[in-house]
């Protein structure tokens, strides 16, 4: 029908509104809810629980990782949905909140103790591959008066990370954010390999 437009979904929108909903709800009405969709690699490497390599995505450790995570979420994936349309950023977002707990899983599966939340890897995998298709875009930090470019933020994004990493008591998994970054960019790659040349 000529001059009927159908309203596209937002996406960001809705994984916001989900992600904030379930994360506040675990946090504040529901502790035994954190505690079932917590990712536990020495559960998982065993067969249980394995649906948490994707729900603990949807869950943070406390009100700041989900403030940081969800403005991350909205600040660059807005943009990078309208780039690339609704069904590729849902599938970058699936395929990154578990090919960036794999090397976790791998490296915690004997270790009854460790446990994880927050959508880290899947944001990381939506700044990296904003930063393929965006590098030299100006970014405004809460932390920071002057803007910094897209790239340099990843770089820095990514030393923090590093650091983190090494923290034995946090539930944030920081190798998450390692890994989401190479799924981002990865996927970018194979998607859409003209968004990598014409960065050179």
């Amino acid at each position: 029908m000529n001059g009927l437009h159908l309203p596209s979904v937002d996406v960001t929108g809705i994984l916001l509104l989900v992600t904030v909903g379930v994360s506040l709800i675990a946090l504040y009405l529901s502790p035994r809810l954190l505690e079932r969709c917590a990712f536990r690699p020495y559960l998982v490497w065993r067969g249980k629980n394995r649906a948490s390599i994707c729900l603990a995505g949807f869950v943070h450790a406390n009100l700041l990782h989900l403030a940081v995570n969800m403005w991350c979420l909205w600040l660059f994936g807005r943009v990078l949905e309208r780039r690339i349309g609704g069904t590729l950023f849902v599938l970058l977002y699936a395929l990154a909140l578990i090919t960036s707990h794999i090397p976790t899983l791998l490296k915690q599966r004997d270790n009854p103790n460790y446990a994880s939340v927050g959508a880290s890897g899947a944001i990381s995998a939506l700044v990296f591959a904003f930063i393929v298709y965006f590098p030299a875009s100006e970014l405004y930090l809460l932390f920071l008066p002057v803007p910094i470019q897209a790239w340099l933020f990843g770089l820095l994004y990514l030393a923090y990370s590093m650091y983190a990493s090494r923290g034995k008591n946090s539930r944030i998994n920081h190798d998450a954010h390692f890994w989401g970054a190479i799924s981002g960019l990865v996927f970018v790659l194979f998607t859409d390999p003209g968004a990598w040349a014409r960065i050179f």
